[in-house]
């Protein structure tokens, strides 16, 4: 028996009976990007006004007696609505379901089907998977490449269909019927039970599938096909959006284009010139700001070399710089004979740091710099150099560097 989400893809509440209801976890992404349990119950009701996940679709969110299923899945002909609160079985229970993603997962998976067809029909495109994601949806197609033609004419077709106001049926066939031989489908779940849910677009396909649909294409409004890019091992994605998600998506841009014409102070035609002449500015700054580093370098360099403090070990920190500004400074002064501490970068929080000297001290003492400094680096030659996260703790590295000169020149 097909759920209610699956006859009546528009039923928003629904009255029905818990059947059992086991304790279960629910593995989700935790705060850290590690996975945690949660514990709940699994509950299984006589029918589901909420879609279990398949076939590409995510599942429905929605509540029970107005306590929050966090996820449904499907169990043979069954399905598990994982909750955090028990429900008696036998009793009765009101089902309702978010209403605002079940419509917009409709619109995304008959959109799907559509482009599917037509793709297929037009171009003999054969589609492998799709995804139905949370900005946009994704059709795996079993071709190298499409052209930017082929997209076009695929968009054009599509949206023709959604202004004919196509009907969308959905019958249910048993397996030994004839008629499944002439549907399209990619294979049936190993614990598929009972008949054959198919799904037809009038005049244009006919498909297996399991998901909530539309029943007349109009409900899609538009298809906008936002472009293609490479898949695995010689597929093409083909990236859509259907419906709401267009208005949103075309919000959004509309926003941006508002924001970047205030910022760049001309039109939205101009946009993409006025960006290209402040890249180019961009790159001419950074370049003469390199030029001056490279000087000022050179310049910190000679006056070290020639400071009367000059000699066992050396520190110098500059909030601006990177590895080769530390790195001109070094081979300027060209020393195996003191230890010089080089760090650019945040004072209390992250930044570079680079040891130069004699290649055996440098060997020594690099890893245990880089400890103090909770970073990490690498050196060969005299030089050891790496990131670090705590720039507040240089002096404890200065004192650190200062022992061991002290402690050498004792033992000469």
């Amino acid at each position: 028996m097909a759920f209610l989400c699956q006859r009546d893809s528009y039923a928003r509440e629904l009255v029905t009976t818990v059947v059992s209801c086991q304790p279960a976890e629910l593995q989700t992404d935790g705060s850290n990007g590690k996975k945690e349990a949660l514990s709940g119950f699994h509950v299984v009701l006589e029918d589901t006004l909420l879609f279990p996940e398949g076939g590409g679709q995510p599942d429905d969110h929605g509540t029970i007696n107005d306590i929050s299923v966090l996820r449904v899945t499907r169990r043979g002909a069954q399905a598990d609505h994982f909750t955090q609160t028990p429900l008696a079985p036998g009793s009765q229970v009101q089902v309702q379901v978010d209403w605002e993603r079940r419509f917009d997962h409709m619109q995304q998976h008959s959109g799907q089907h559509l482009i599917t067809a037509v793709a297929d029909s037009l171009f003999g495109l054969k589609t492998t998977s799709w995804e139905l994601g949370k900005l946009r949806s994704v059709i795996e197609l079993d071709s190298p490449s499409v052209t930017a033609e082929q997209i076009a004419t695929i968009e054009q077709s599509v949206n023709e269909k959604i202004r004919d106001r196509l009907p969308v049926s959905v019958q249910e066939l048993s397996l030994d019927d004839p008629e499944v031989e002439k549907v399209r489908g990619r294979g049936l779940p190993d614990d598929h039970a009972g008949p054959i849910r198919v799904v037809t677009i009038e005049g244009v396909d006919s498909n297996m599938c399991c998901g909530t649909h539309v029943n007349n294409l109009s409900d899609l409004q538009v298809i906008k096909i936002l472009g293609t890019e490479k898949g695995k091992k010689n597929k093409t994605n083909l990236i859509f959006l259907a419906g709401n998600r267009v208005l949103k998506w075309m919000e959004r841009s509309h926003g941006t284009e508002k924001a970047l014409t205030t910022l760049l102070k001309c039109g939205v035609e101009d946009h993409v010139e006025a960006v290209k002449k402040l890249q180019n500015s961009s790159k001419l700054l950074q370049k003469n700001n390199l030029n001056l580093l490279r000087d000022l370098a050179v310049h910190i360099a000679h006056c070290l070399r020639n400071s009367p403090d000059w000699g066992g070990v050396v520190v110098l920190h500059r909030k601006e710089g990177d590895s080769e500004f530390m790195n001109i400074i070094a081979n300027e002064i060209g020393s195996e004979e003191t230890l010089l501490f080089l760090t650019v970068g945040d004072e209390k929080g992250a930044g570079l740091f680079l040891l130069a000297g004699p290649a055996e001290a440098v060997e020594t003492l690099g890893p245990r710099v880089a400890e103090v400094l909770e970073g990490k680096g690498a050196g060969k030659k005299g030089r050891f150099q790496g990131k670090a996260t705590k720039m507040s703790r240089r002096a404890e590295v200065q004192a650190l560097l200062q022992d061991y000169v002290s402690t050498q020149s004792a033992e000469e």
